[in-house]
């Protein structure tokens, strides 16, 4: 079949994910010439009011996209997600002893094990005796932990938290990296909530943290000044060099996302790519399979397995021919793993469903 071209191209990767096509020819039409200023955004200094202005501008839209009340501050960190499962602890902590998890998956038990060397970790609750393939709906809380932590989508498994439980008077701390800005979100459930960038908001590297006032000060002595939530909000996310063009490009993300109508045209949009996704799975008469249970299948990552497993090879590298790349599952899970992040076109899972069914009729006859 040789070769796609770039047009028949759709990156299903986890992360780095796929970006919206205007935002990278923005960012490719801006690269050696940004603003006007005869420099690249690479090369803008971070101390200097063009770049300030550009930070202050992504912070102001996302605090509109997501309706962010004043009392919640919105920081640009280094380190992706996973520095955060150190970070929450020794920010929030604040002397406490322990802390509550929620068990749904690798993430989180990735997430569970680095905060284990700061506090005792109370699992609340775990969806480990199905092998996960739901999330937990009964949750024991510890009512002397310092916080319980989520992680709201587990993109190895494919489960993805709709109606989340109360945590009453602790507060709730969130990892969204892999469905933030893919839906409505009520921030004032939360305590904090942070999201690695490279889902379905700019590159690898750059962490969102919006953290609520009253979290603040609490922080460990040992802590990083980097790395502490209230000197970072002291110096507007520049107490080091930020990771400018990651900002830039975030920025471009939010705006692609506001003029495309919001988060409530995001989550539209995602269920029905999902919706069409997991069908072609549901109707191929047992040749592909999930064993996520439907009320909790993520509409970012659909991990799914051929029932004929020595036929996954194939599959991935036919489709990979095609344009169709990054499908496979996580090393964990194995099988497939599609991910529909927010730039995702549509176009981009009907040719996916049209493999699909194109393969299960080349190779029924193994199953």
């Amino acid at each position: 079949m040789g070769l796609p071209c770039l047009s028949e191209v759709f990156n299903f990767a986890a992360g780095p994910g796929v970006m919206p096509a205007a935002v990278l020819a923005q960012a490719q039409q801006e690269f050696l010439n940004w603003n006007g200023s005869g420099l690249s955004m690479l090369e803008t200094p971070f101390t200097g009011e063009a770049f300030k202005a550009v930070l202050r501008q992504a912070r102001d839209d996302l605090r509109a996209l997501l309706n962010i009340p004043d009392n919640y501050h919105i920081l640009f960190m280094h380190g992706g997600a996973s520095a955060q499962f150190s970070l929450v602890p020794l920010n929030l902590l604040g002397g406490v002893d322990r802390a509550d998890y929620v068990e749904t998956g690798y993430w989180s038990r990735k997430n569970m094990r680095e905060a284990s060397r700061y506090c005792n970790v109370n699992i609340a609750a775990s969806s480990s005796v199905t092998n996960f393939d739901r999330m937990p709906e009964a949750w024991r809380l510890d009512p002397d932990a310092a916080y319980c932590h989520i992680t709201s989508n587990e993109t190895a498994n494919g489960v993805q938290f709709y109606d989340i439980p109360a945590s009453g008077d602790l507060p709730l701390v969130a990892d969204m990296t892999s469905d933030f800005l893919s839906r409505p979100l009520d921030v004032q459930r939360y305590g904090l909530i942070y999201a690695g960038a490279q889902k379905n908001i700019g590159p690898a590297g750059l962490t969102i943290v919006i953290v609520r006032d009253d979290l603040l000060g609490r922080a460990h002595p040992a802590t990083p000044a980097v790395f502490n939530y209230q000197t970072q909000v002291e110096a507007d996310s520049m107490l080091n060099t930020p990771l400018t063009y990651a900002v830039y490009l975030t920025g471009l993300v939010f705006r692609w996302i506001a003029e495309t109508g919001g988060v409530t045209v995001m989550a539209r949009n995602s269920e029905q790519r999902s919706a069409r996704l997991y069908h072609a799975i549901d109707n191929s008469d047992g040749f592909y399979h999930c064993s996520v249970q439907p009320a909790y299948r993520s509409r970012m990552n659909v991990c799914f397995t051929l029932t004929h497993d020595a036929l996954t090879p194939l599959f991935l590298s036919a489709a990979a021919a095609e344009g169709l790349l990054n499908l496979k599952g996580h090393p964990m899970a194995g099988g497939v793993r599609a991910s529909l992040y927010n730039a995702m076109p549509e176009t981009g899972v009907a040719a996916l469903v049209n493999f699909m069914q194109h393969f299960t009729e080349e190779h029924r006859h193994h199953v």
